[in-house]
């Protein structure tokens, strides 16, 4: 059943007006068409509607074929046509020959204007999904993917649709409400940049709090620093923790079973009104700004944070892409700096979320700018954080060199 499914919408076709209101005609164009792209007919069908109210009827047709079909229908009074081609690929690829199909008829009908989709549909492995193409919405205008070879795990916690793939490009992905969160191959641009900036700044930070983070990337690179005596992390959902566990080793390196970290199951907002603790570290490693955890990127929460943060301390979190949501992130930042003295917003490509994205560093004293890239590479030496990926001394101070468009939505 995998093929491709192609649709268009045509209006103030210029064409001869008897292909919009005769059969014959209409038919003798579809089969030609079908013909010339190499697709097999086996039948077809035209019916040509009565008159109404003086004004002749449209013709609705479909051509049958091996591998699938093609159906339309025509609407005289609006000089439109609806098209609908599908060829399953099942023992050879058709999808050039739907393509080509598409594209005559659209020339021959003249359109002005015209809407088309593309729709890949079905798998070639239905029992494994193993081609299965995993699309995420950047905005209402863009998207993008990636290919799975097969779907490791599905569950719907009762909070949020808990899912992991196995993919060619990142190895095994998490996903959550059909969202991309982290993978194996590339989880090290998110979690690095949003947890050493901060941390290498801070002279020696002992005590940490993580809002989420329940894949344990955050907490993994938060140990990392030898001063760090314990990492506290509020997690709602127990689902991704046990998800994480199973499948994302390559994440969290077996951080769920270091004794430092100690990890609370409930809201984090709950989590952060009732604790009597301080950090010297929080961060928020939260689903996006526009999912149910929105309310933990206002003002009213980072006032909470602030509260639960020791003299010195930094919190840290993403914001959201500037490319394809400029608004939300200029709304997140000017919500930090309505609380925190020093906000401190970078940029970083995540290969994962298809875009070049946001995170920010807030705090009333903490200032990451003021590491030059020396002093930055001597720490890591002095801590012995090991092999990092991504961060390094050029790239601490990179992460906070904004491009001018970003400028200018964080307004700075």
């Amino acid at each position: 059943m995998q093929g491709l499914h192609l649709t268009a919408d045509l209006y103030g076709c210029g064409c001869d007006k008897d292909l919009l209101i005769q059969a014959g005609k209409l038919e003798v164009l579809c089969r030609q068409a079908v013909l010339d792209a190499g697709l097999t007919i086996v039948d077809e069908k035209f019916f040509t509607f009565p008159d109404y109210e003086g004004e002749p009827g449209g013709v609705t047709g479909a051509v049958l074929l091996a591998e699938s079909h093609l159906a339309l229908h025509t609407w005289p009074e609006r000089a439109g046509v609806t098209l609908d081609v599908y060829v399953c690929n099942f023992s050879t690829d058709n999808s050039h020959k739907a393509e080509q199909l598409l594209d005559a008829l659209i020339v021959a009908f003249e359109p002005k204007h015209q809407g088309t989709n593309r729709i890949l549909r079905g798998s070639a492995d239905p029992e494994q999904m193993s081609d299965e193409l995993l699309l995420e919405p950047l905005n209402e205008n863009a998207a993008y993917g990636f290919r799975a070879r097969r779907r490791l795990e599905t569950r719907q916690s009762p909070y949020q649709l808990v899912e992991v793939f196995d993919t060619p490009q990142f190895g095994k992905l998490f996903r959550l409400d059909g969202c991309y969160m982290t993978s194996e191959k590339d989880e090290f641009f998110y979690h690095e940049a949003m947890i050493h900036p901060a941390a290498i700044t801070h002279d020696s930070p002992s005590s940490a709090l993580v809002i989420g983070g329940g894949d344990g990337g955050s907490s993994e690179e938060l140990l990392k620093h030898p001063s760090m005596q314990r990492v506290v992390m509020a997690e709602l959902d127990p689902v991704v923790i046990d998800v994480a566990r199973q499948y994302l080793a390559q994440v969290h390196h077996g951080v769920f079973d270091d004794p430092r970290l100690e990890v609370h199951i409930g809201d984090g907002w709950e989590f952060v009104e009732k604790t009597h603790e301080q950090f010297d570290m929080v961060v928020l490693d939260l689903t996006d700004p526009d999912t149910p955890a929105h309310r933990l990127y206002t003002p009213a929460f980072f006032s909470l944070v602030k509260r639960v943060m020791r003299p010195g301390a930094a919190l840290t979190l993403h914001i959201g892409t500037p490319v394809f949501k400029p608004e939300t992130v200029r709304r997140i930042v000017e919500g930090l700096r309505s609380v925190f003295s020093v906000v401190r917003p970078m940029g970083v490509y995540i290969p994962l979320y298809g875009t070049y994205w946001g995170l920010a560093c807030a705090s009333d004293s903490l200032d990451p700018l003021a590491l030059d890239c020396d002093t930055v590479e001597a720490r890591i030496v002095e801590r012995r954080l090991g092999e990092l990926q991504y961060y390094n001394g050029d790239t601490h101070r990179a992460l906070f060199a904004l491009p001018n468009y970003y400028r200018k939505v964080v307004g700075r």
